[in-house]
C-alpha cells in the first residue's frame, strides 16, 4: 500500500502501536526537496479567492498570546527610499491600539495561491503577521507564519496540509489526505506562532500519535533511531507533557520593555512572567511549575468552520498587497547561547530577523516546504509536476536528564530519565536554534561534515560534542546511542581534559558513570570541557590516532562531604595529562581496585588493614588516595544498611576473599604501571596477566560476599570490576606503553 493511498479510515483502522507513524515511518527519511518541480503560475483572482475562502484555517490560540494575526501596513514607512515595517513601529503601535480597545487590532491573515504548470495541483498558502515574536530558541521584531492546503482544483480535493514549524530546520507538521470537507485547524504556538495542526475530534490540542479512538493530528514518518518511536514533527510540548520556559528578549543588555523607543510596551506586553525566565544559567534547576497549555482566543474567517465560539473573525486578504514592501527591519537582539568550552563561549548570533514572504523560495514554488519524504512521494506519485524527494541529512538526538540512582552508594552512581523540559539545540554551522519536540531534536538539512552540537536548558549545565553529518538519506544520531543527558545547575562540575597536556593525538573523548554508563562519546580536537553530575562516579576515556586507550577515574565531591560550599563544589576537575597506553590503563585499575577496596571496608568489619593479597605479600595496603582533581579522598560515604552486615562473626570468607583480591590486583597494577613506565614491556605485560587473573579472583568472591554487602554497594563493586576487566585487556592489547 503506498501512502497515497491511505484514507484517513485506513489510518484509523491502523492506529495500533506507533499507528500512521509506523504505516509511513518505513519510507526513507529525507528533508527539503530542491529540484524537481514544475513551475508555477499565478491563479486568477476569482480562483484564488474561491479556493482562500474554502480552506481558511480555524486558528486556536494560547491564552498567555500576545500577537495575533495583524495588518503590518499601518506601522509601514521609508528607509532609504525603500518602503519597510519598522520593528519599533510596529511592536510599539501594534501595543498601543491593542490596549486602546482591548482587542487584537486589524486581524487579517493573506493568501497567495499557486497552480503548478500542466498539472491540477495547487497550492493555498494562508500568511499571516505578527508584529513581534518571542520564544527560548529566537526571538525577533516581526513574525510571518505560513499554512498551506495543496489542493486538486479540478475535484478540490485536499491533499495535503502543511503547517510549517518553528524553523525551516525542524520538521513542520503535515497531514496527507484530509477529508474534503475539512478546513485546517491550526494551535499557533505561543510567541513563535508555528502552526501545530489539529484535525481529529480533539480539536484543541495536538495529538502527535492516534489516542482515545482518534487518529494523530499527523502523518510525519516517525523516527525509529530514538528509543521513542514518535512522529518527526514539531508539536505543542504543553500538550505533551513537557515545559518550554520563555526568555525575555534583551536590547543592548535591557529588557527590551525597558525601551524609551517603545513607550506603550511594558512587562505585561510580553508572554506570562510565569512562562519565562530571565537567564538560563541563573536557574539551579529546570522549573517545575510553568502552567500548561489552554486554548485562549479562536480566530476564524467562517464561523461555520469552527467546533466552538469564534472570539475573533479575520478578514482575508491577497499578498499581492503586501508585496510592494522591501523588508521588515529591527536592530538584533540578544540571547546567550552558552557552548562548554575551556573558557565558556556565549553565542547570540543565532537571534534572527524575518524575511517577507515573497522572496522566500516556497512562495513561488510550495513544495519545497514539504518536510516529510513520504508525503512528497505520495504527491510525486499523483502528480507528475511534483519531483521525488531528494536525499537530505538529519541529525537526531533525544534529550534526557541526569540525576542521582538511588540504587548506587550515596554520591557514588546516577542515571538518567525523561525530561520534563524541552531544550534548545544549535549546530555551529547554522545561525538557527531548534527546540526539542518531546524530549527530541531533530535538525533537518545540514551539510555533510563535523559540526559541534551545543544543547541548552533552562536551569542545566550545557552539553556541547563534535557530530559527523553523513551525506546521504537517513540520519544520523548525536549522543550517545542517539541519546544526550543534561545535568541541572547545581550538581554541575565542568570535567575538563586538557589535551595539551600529553604528546597523544587524542581524538576521542568519552565519559561513563558506574550505573548510568556511557554519557558521554564525541570526537576532540585539543581541549575539551563536559558537565557531569556531582554525585556520580566517573571513567573518563580517550583514545588517540592509533587507536591506544587512556583511562582516568574522577570522583566530584558533592558540596559539604569535604567542607567545601556550593560554589566550591562546582568548580572544575582537571585530567592535566591525558596519557595513553598501558601505564595510563594500568594506573587506572590500580586507582578503581583501591576504590573499591575501601568501599567494601567501609561497609563491613573485616579489617582490610589485616589481610595480605591473595596469593601472598607484594601489595601495598588501600588508603584513600587522590582521584580526579585530587579534591576526593576516594573514600565512600558509609550506607545506612547496617542491618545487612551484622555482628563481626557473620562476616565470611567471601569479603575477605574479596579484599584480598581487590589488594592483588592493586598490587599487580601497581607493578604494570611502573614497568610500563620505565619502558619494560615484557614486565607490564607479565604484570597485567596477574591482573587479569586476580579480578577473575575478585569476579567469583563477589558473589560469595554479595549476602553480606548492601545491595548498593554490591552493585557499585560489580560495576567497577567490570570496568577494571575491560581496561586491563585493553591494556594487554596496546603496544604503546
Amino acid at each position: 500500500m503506498q501512502p497515497s493511498d491511505l484514507t484517513r479510515r485506513q489510518l484509523l483502522a491502523l492506529a495500533a502501536g506507533t499507528g500512521t507513524a509506523g504505516v509511513l515511518g518505513a519510507v526513507g527519511l529525507g528533508a527539503f526537496d530542491r529540484e524537481g518541480d514544475a513551475s508555477t503560475t499565478e491563479i486568477g483572482p476569482e480562483e484564488s479567492r474561491r479556493l482562500a475562502e474554502t480552506f481558511a484555517p480555524v486558528y486556536y490560540f494560547d491564552r498567555y498570546e500576545k500577537w495575533f494575526p495583524t495588518d503590518p501596513r499601518p506601522y509601514e514607512s521609508e528607509a532609504e527610499g525603500d518602503p519597510v515595517v519598522d520593528g519599533f513601529a510596529a511592536f510599539n503601535g501594534y501595543t498601543e491600539q491593542f490596549q486602546q480597545q482591548d482587542a487584537p487590532p486589524e486581524p487579517t491573515v493573506f493568501y497567495h495561491v499557486v497552480g503548478y504548470e500542466d498539472s491540477t495541483l495547487a497550492a493555498v498558502q494562508y500568511w499571516w503577521y505578527a508584529a513581534f515574536d518571542q520564544f527560548s530558541v529566537n526571538f525577533h521584531w516581526h513574525d510571518w507564519e505560513l499554512t498551506q492546503v495543496f489542493v486538486d482544483r479540478e475535484t478540490e480535493e485536499p491533499k495535503l496540509f502543511v503547517g510549517s514549524a518553528h524553523s525551516r530546520k525542524v520538521p513542520n507538521n503535515e497531514f496527507l489526505g484530509p477529508e474534503e470537507t475539512e478546513v485546517p485547524r491550526i494551535l499557533p504556538e505561543l510567541g513563535s506562532h508555528s502552526g501545530g495542526i489539529s484535525v481529529n475530534r480533539i480539536e484543541d490540542r495536538f495529538t502527535r500519535n492516534p489516542a482515545e479512538e482518534a487518529i494523530a493530528d499527523v502523518t510525519n514518518a516517525a523516527l525509529e533511531e530514538v528509543s521513542r518511536s514518535i512522529p518527526a514533527a514539531y508539536g505543542l510540548p504543553r500538550d505533551e507533557g513537557f515545559r518550554l520556559p520563555y526568555v525575555v528578549p534583551e536590547l543592548d543588555g535591557e529588557p527590551i520593555y525597558d525601551h524609551d523607543r517603545l513607550p506603550a510596551v511594558n512587562r505585561s506586553s510580553l508572554v506570562d512572567e510565569r512562562l519565562t525566565v530571565r537567564s538560563f544559567e541563573d536557574l539551579s534547576r529546570p522549573p517545575e511549575d510553568l502552567p500548561e497549555r489552554e486554548t485562549g482566543r479562536l480566530f476564524a474567517f467562517d464561523p461555520a468552520d469552527a467546533d466552538g465560539e469564534v472570539d475573533v473573525r479575520y478578514d482575508l486578504t491577497p499578498t499581492t498587497e503586501l508585496e510592494h514592501i522591501t523588508a521588515f527591519t529591527g536592530p538584533q537582539l540578544s540571547f546567550e547561547f552558552t557552548v562548554p568550552e575551556f573558557a565558556e563561549d556565549q553565542v547570540a548570533s543565532h537571534i534572527t530577523t524575518t524575511k517577507v514572504p515573497w522572496t522566500q523560495p516556497r512562495y513561488e514554488n510550495p513544495a519545497t516546504d514539504i518536510s516529510d519524504p513520504a508525503h512528497r512521494q505520495a504527491l510525486a506519485d499523483e502528480y507528475d509536476a511534483i519531483g521525488e524527494p531528494s536525499p537530505a541529512n538529519r541529525l537526531v538526538v533525544a534529550v534526557r536528564q541526569v540525576e542521582t540512582d538511588d540504587g548506587a552508594p550515596e554520591n557514588e552512581g546516577v542515571t538518567t530519565s525523561e525530561s520534563t523540559t524541552e531544550k534548545v539545540v544549535r549546530a555551529d554551522s547554522d545561525p538557527v536554534a531548534v527546540p526539542t519536540f518531546a524530549g527530541v531534536a531533530v535538525v533537518e538539512d545540514l551539510p555533510p561534515g563535523e559540526h559541534r552540537l551545543t544543547v541548552n536548558g533552562a536551569g542545566e549545565a550545557p552539553h556541547s560534542e563534535r557530530v559527523e553529518v553523513t551525506e546521504g538519506p537517513g540520519a544520523d544520531l548525536a549522543g550517545v546511542d542517539g541519546e544526550i543527558a543534561l545535568t541541572p545547575n547545581e550538581a554541575a562540575v565542568k570535567l575538563e581534559v586538557d589535551a595539551d597536556g600529553t604528546e597523544a593525538d587524542l581524538q576521542t573523548l568519552a565519559v561513563e558513570d558506574d550505573f548510568a554508563g556511557r554519557l558521554y562519546d564525541a570526537p576532540m580536537e585539543g581541549p575539551d570541557a563536559v558537565y557531569v553530575h556531582q554525585g556520580g562516579a566517573y571513567t573518563t576515556e580517550v583514545r588517540d590516532a592509533d587507536g591506544a586507550h587512556g583511562a582516568f577515574r574522577v570522583n566530584p565531591d558533592p558540596a559539604g562531604e569535604s567542607g567545601r560550599d556550593a560554589a566550591e563544589a562546582a568548580a572544575r576537575v582537571r585530567i592535566e595529562t591525558p596519557d595513553t597506553g598501558k601505564a595510563s590503563l594500568s594506573a587506572f585499575v590500580s586507582t578503581i581496585s583501591q576504590e573499591t577496596a575501601v568501599s567494601v571496608d567501609a561497609v563491613t568489619e573485616v579489617a582490610l588493614d589485616d589481610l595480605d593479597p591473595l596469593g601472598g605479600g607484594g601489595g601495598r595496603t588501600p588508603t584513600a588516595t587522590p582521584t580526579g582533581d585530587g579534591s576526593r579522598n576516594g573514600t565512600p560515604t558509609p550506607t545506612d544498611d547496617e542491618d545487612l552486615l551484622g555482628d563481626a562473626g557473620r562476616q565470611t570468607g567471601g569479603v575477605t576473599g574479596l579484599l584480598r583480591a581487590l589488594k592483588a590486583v592493586l598490587a599487580a597494577a601497581d607493578r604494570a604501571t611502573e614497568a610500563a613506565a620505565a619502558g619494560d614491556r615484557q614486565a607490564a605485560n607479565r604484570a597485567l596477566e596477574t591482573v587479569a587473573a586476580r579480578l577473575a579472583d575478585v569476579r567469583a568472591n563477589l558473589e560469595g560476599a554479595r549476602r553480606d554487602l548492601p545491595e548498593p554497594t554490591a552493585r557499585a563493586v560489580e560495576a567497577r570490576v567490570e570496568q577494571a576487566i575491560r581496561r586491563t585487556e585493553q591494556a594487554r592489547e596496546t603496544e604503546k606503553l
